[in-house]
């Protein structure tokens, strides 16, 4: 598109009432989540209305998502995310410690080593590359990453590149393996609700909103419901209730919020990138094969088992084929939950390890003009 064609695209959307805009966001995103239902593409409830909202953007569009609705959709993913952490975890890890050490880090080490190599080739700008390449908690990558420099659209793509790609292919590995689909369940979209616990969990997410800003935790409106809501729940003070309604909202918000800060520059930026990028994901996925077959070797682990287990990142999606086909579920659940734990625990540090030692600048998210 030449500048002289870029006021016509700004009056034709830009122009446009907002409530217009809203409506139009509203019905694009429905329809691709019902479009990527139908794949059964992982995260859809997510990448759905973030798609939408980058064609939003991409049209000179003006909407944006409020703070407060895109902080509380943080705080309800947080609970979602505190409800995934079983207190079984540390027995689990306890009785097989040496297994989940070499796991995890391996992994770690892996993705830490393509982010330095694609933040060396300046494949993306500043700090982006490292939180992208981030092996697991892609939603919480994603929202932490622009509190520490680095630009949440482009970590965004990345992220949700691997998400897509690891789900991919440990559904292909796990068809090969038995004769199980690895199709998710039919949602129940308004079940009966548990009222005291819904209760406690709204008051949780909008404790996390007004002290997340106040105490100055980045990404706080995400990590205090993540961490409070796992210590309340597993010790038995409270049950976390999310109807799927309700994430679903949350999810377009996060989608809707990272999507609209697309520009044409930025998606041009994504679009050489992703040959790069793509081949990174794919060369993390097959070190990660790599490990699974040591597990298989030295520790007698079930092939199946070990793939998924070491699968890096998209851990909901290998949890529903996890629990679809014959592996070992607690060791897959209790290797993915305890990388994603650790990632969110270590994830800043590394970053500005790695920003040293490649030299990067770790400086506010700009927009690309080149």
């Amino acid at each position: 598109m030449t500048v002289q064609d870029q006021p016509a695209a700004s009056e034709w959307l830009g122009g446009r009432s907002r409530g217009l805009q809203w409506v139009g966001l509203l019905t694009l995103s429905l329809f691709l989540i019902w479009a990527l239902e139908q794949v059964h593409l992982p995260a859809a409830l997510l990448l759905g209305p973030m798609a939408a909202a980058i064609l939003v953007a991409a049209g000179e569009g003006t909407i944006r998502v409020p703070l407060t609705l895109f902080a509380t959709a943080q705080a309800l993913v947080g609970c979602m995310m505190a409800r995934s952490i079983p207190a079984s975890i540390v027995a689990e890890i306890a009785r097989d410690w040496p297994l989940f050490i070499a796991g995890i880090f391996s992994v770690l080490l892996c993705s830490s080593l393509l982010g330095w190599v694609l933040t060396k080739w300046q494949v993306m700008p500043g700090t982006t590359a490292i939180w992208g390449s981030a092996p697991g908690a892609a939603a919480a990558m994603t929202v932490i990453a622009g509190e520490y420099g680095a630009d949440v659209r482009l970590v965004a793509f990345m992220q949700y590149l691997r998400v897509v790609c690891v789900a991919l292919v440990a559904s292909l590995v796990a068809r090969i393996w038995t004769t199980a689909s690895g199709t998710p369940p039919a949602t129940i979209w308004l079940p009966d609700i548990a009222w005291l616990p819904f209760m406690q969990t709204l008051a949780l997410a909008a404790f996390a909103v007004f002290a997340g800003p106040r105490l100055r935790i980045p990404g706080g409106a995400l990590m205090i419901p993540l961490v409070l809501g796992a210590l309340l729940q597993d010790t038995g003070l409270m049950t976390i209730e999310l109807p799927p309604w309700l994430l679903a909202g949350s999810y377009a918000f996060i989608g809707w919020n990272i999507g609209l800060r697309f520009t044409r520059p930025i998606l041009r930026h994504a679009m050489r990138a992703l040959p790069v990028v793509l081949a990174s994901t794919l060369a993390l996925i097959a070190l990660c094969g790599v490990f699974a077959g040591l597990l298989v070797v030295f520790a007698g682990i079930d092939p199946l088992t070990a793939y998924l287990a070491t699968s890096p990142g998209g851990a909901d999606s290998v949890g529903i084929i996890a629990a679809s086909v014959p592996v070992d579920v607690p060791f897959v659940m209790t290797m993915q939950t305890t990388r994603f734990l650790v990632v969110l625990l270590t994830g800043p540090a590394i970053a500005r390890l790695i920003v040293k030692l490649a030299g990067a600048k770790d400086g506010p998210p700009q927009d690309l003009h080149r």
